[in-house]
């Protein structure tokens, strides 16, 4: 049985290309720690917080009900983001959060 060469990569500016790219590299990791070491590495650290802030935000108007302008106090993100977030949320067609959130509360049920 012959093992099977993996593709060469090549220069792209393909957006979609370079997005399934990183999607693959970002499901390899199997623990946290793993996904930690390759967020830093892929981040810078303002990069990490923003992306943190966001995920945090995301779970605050989705588990609670406090309003927008609570959650800026609390966690000092703007509120031109937590609106995003929240369109994202609850009205895009792309349901990332959604999909992420449902996931981990399904994954804490068990």
């Amino acid at each position: 049985m012959t093992k099977t060469e993996p593709m060469p990569v090549a220069p792209t500016r393909d957006p979609a290309l370079l997005l399934d790219d990183l999607c693959d590299a970002l499901l390899t990791p199997r623990t946290r720690e793993d996904m930690r070491q390759l967020l830093r590495d892929l981040c810078t650290p303002a990069e990490l917080r923003t992306l943190s802030e966001r995920w945090h935000v995301a779970r605050l108007l989705d588990e609670t009900s406090m309003p927008y302008r609570d959650i800026h106090d609390a966690t000092g993100v703007s509120t031109t983001t937590i609106v995003r977030v929240g369109r994202f949320l609850r009205h895009e067609p792309h349901q990332g959060y959604r999909r992420a959130i449902d996931a981990l509360r399904a994954r804490d049920a068990r």
